[in-house]
């Protein structure tokens, strides 16, 4: 090892180390995120002076490293500050958001719109949960400017409601926007996509969209390809971004769909005349990403609001996971509001045992 490869090793420990930092666990800690950031560029002016006054190539060993502000920022909320479960973390929550926040919470109805209403709500549901009662993360997008989360809320030795969280962050890199949708409790299945038929069967085939055919290797690009160009088009065209195990489970469903041959069937159900799934926001995150959307059928102004997780293989970068779910159309959900009574630290009316759902399958 030469003598600059040694050099360029400790200092790119010294870099991961900041890096690691920079996971802000409490508002306090937000504080100090302007200490951490002069630290690391101290790092990074340092490496570019000790090569030659050249910026970072790919034959560095610090190339390829990125920021996930919002995922730790998220991370640390939800598993360190239990922000959804005690008042403290509550708080700890409200302090990380913008004054002018905006949360919907779409098993209440309307967005919750500021710092007060939001403290309000959050510690509200948090002092709703018992105590031992958690949120676990099952899976989290590596997003930086925003990310999304699949959850469950566990109690003990049960875990039971499942959902997604999408979280995203202003200039600042304080939390402005955040929509969370959990499972519905009935999952009505073939019959949503009977009435969505029967709404829209007088709907009139548009033109086929025009592409150009991409193969995208970031998770959020794959996504925006599928939903912006290439959405309504050659169902081939969008399978071949599929990995052959996909599993993907949507939460109108009970059963989750494995492989290709289900999961195109699925697609190809959904795509008629007259049904338009409008993304809306997108993160950033490129071997996981999360984005929102609303169910637009022509004629019909009311929409349902939803969201969607996709996971790429790391290798093959294809899709190797999908979680999606729809807001519910009545608020609170009677059944949903229910279980929640009677079974405030798991939200369902029968539980299932830690980890017999992996990842929150």
């Amino acid at each position: 090892m030469t003598k600059l490869n040694k050099i360029l090793l400790i200092i790119g420990g010294l870099f991961l180390k900041c890096e690691a930092f920079s996971v802000l666990p409490s508002s306090s800690s937000i504080r100090g995120t302007a200490a951490i950031s002069s630290s690391k560029l101290h790092v990074s002016n340092f490496l570019e002076k000790l090569l030659g006054g050249q910026s970072q190539s790919s034959a560095s060993p610090l190339a390829g490293l990125r920021k996930t502000a919002a995922k730790d920022l998220m991370q640390s909320l939800v598993e360190q500050e239990n922000c959804f479960t005690t008042k403290e973390g509550a708080k700890s929550f409200v302090e990380s958001c913008s004054d002018d926040v905006i949360y919907e919470d779409t098993f209440v109805g309307a967005p919750l719109e500021g710092k007060e209403q939001l403290l309000k709500h959050l510690s509200a549901k948090a002092f709703a949960r018992p105590e031992g009662s958690k949120v676990r993360i099952d899976k989290i997008s590596d997003g930086n400017t925003a990310c999304g989360f699949s959850w469950t809320w566990t109690e003990n030795d049960q875990e039971g409601l499942r959902g997604t969280t999408f979280c995203e962050l202003n200039s600042n890199g304080q939390i402005s926007y955040v929509r969370e949708i959990p499972e519905p409790l009935y999952k009505p299945g073939d019959a949503t996509l009977e009435l969505l038929k029967a709404v829209t069967k007088d709907a009139k085939p548009k033109p086929p969209p025009v592409y150009e055919s991409k193969t995208p290797k970031k998770a959020n690009e794959v996504a925006k390809y599928l939903f912006c160009e290439v959405q309504g088009g050659d169902i081939d065209e969008s399978m071949r971004l599929f990995s052959e195990d996909i599993l993907y489970r949507d939460f109108n469903y009970e059963d989750l769909l494995k492989g290709k041959a289900e999961v195109r069937g699925f697609i190809e159900d959904f795509s008629f005349p007259g049904i338009e799934f409008k993304p809306d926001r997108f993160d950033d995150g490129q071997l996981s990403t999360c984005f929102t959307w609303e169910v637009c059928l022509e004629g019909i102004e009311n929409t349902v609001k939803g969201i969607s997780f996709y996971e790429l293989d790391e290798s093959s970068r294809l899709i190797k996971y999908v979680r999606d779910v729809p807001e519910s159309a009545i608020k609170p959900p009677p059944l949903g509001n229910l279980a929640r009574l009677l079974r405030p630290g798991i939200g369902v009316f029968q539980g299932v045992p830690i980890g017999s759902r992996p990842d929150g399958m």
